[in-house]
This record gives C-alpha cells, structure tokens and sequence, in this order.
C-alpha cells in the first residue's frame, strides 16, 4: 500500500504518523512523506518591504534555514516511521498546503494520503481555512484525517 503523509511539525502530524503505524503492516506499506513550506508565509513584515543587497541576503538565509528545518521535519518523521519498520520516502514542496498535498498525490498515486487536523472551528476556520477538508475533497484516492487526542480539549 503507498501512503502519502502530510506532515507540519505539529502534535497532529505526530497523530497521524501514529495512526500509520498502529494501522497498517510494514512490510506491505510504503510511506511518502510530504511537508508543504509555505514561503514566504511567516517572513518578518519588516523585511516584506526591504530593498537593497543586504535584505536579499537576510531573506535568503532566511529562506534557507526555512528549507533546512522542512528537510529536517521529513527526516525525523521518516526516521520514526523506519524504526517502525516502514519503507519510506521524503519531499517538501514550497507552496499551499492543499495544492502540494494533491500535486505529490497525483504524481505518485497513492492509495491513501494521511493527514492531522488542527480542529479549527468557525472563524479560524473560515479565515484559516482547511487543508484537511480541501484534501479529502479533491483527492482521488481515500483520505484519513486523523485528530490529535487533546485537539479540542
């Protein structure tokens, strides 16, 4: 079985690589691990205006260190996943959430894409939107959302 897992660094990523591994055999399971870097999100406002060679470096570096700690992400999520057993594979795509979570599936034909969800509600919802519910819409293949145990606590 080829799964695709979606992860962000939270205790909801962590909910669903747990469910991969209390669900499915090792041995009949290769698991892709996807994180999507939503640069430039989380760039200093003070730099989203700064000109001159000094500020592209700073952005540069800026963005490096963003790319290092996806990689990063991936690594520790596969290394988990591997002592567990799992064939594993790693990507981190810049971007949407959603568009790269549905671009690696249509690349790679997976036959189930695994996801957590943050639990938003009304307005942060609204506003925020959810990678979660936009997945399980437009996937081709099946999609298991899977709860942190204290999201909504």
């Amino acid at each position: 079985m080829k799964i695709l897992l979606a992860v962000d660094g939270s205790e909801c990523s962590d909910a669903a690589a747990n469910a991969i591994i209390e669900q499915f055999a090792p041995e009949r399971s290769e698991v892709q691990i996807l994180h999507a870097d939503e640069w430039p999100k989380g760039l200093p406002t003070s730099l989203a205006f700064a000109e001159g060679p000094a500020a592209t470096e700073h952005i540069l570096s800026l963005h490096e260190a963003k790319r290092r700690e996806a990689a990063d992400l991936v690594a520790r999520a596969a290394q988990r996943l591997r002592a567990a057993g799992f064939s594993t594979t790693t990507a981190v795509r810049e971007g949407d959430p959603q568009h790269a979570i549905l671009e690696c599936a249509a690349e790679w034909h997976p036959d189930l894409i695994v996801l957590g969800s943050h639990g938003r509600r009304g307005l942060d919802r609204l506003v925020l939107g959810s990678v979660s519910e936009a997945v399980s819409r437009r996937a081709a293949c099946s999609v298991e959302v899977v709860r942190s145990p204290t999201v909504g606590v």
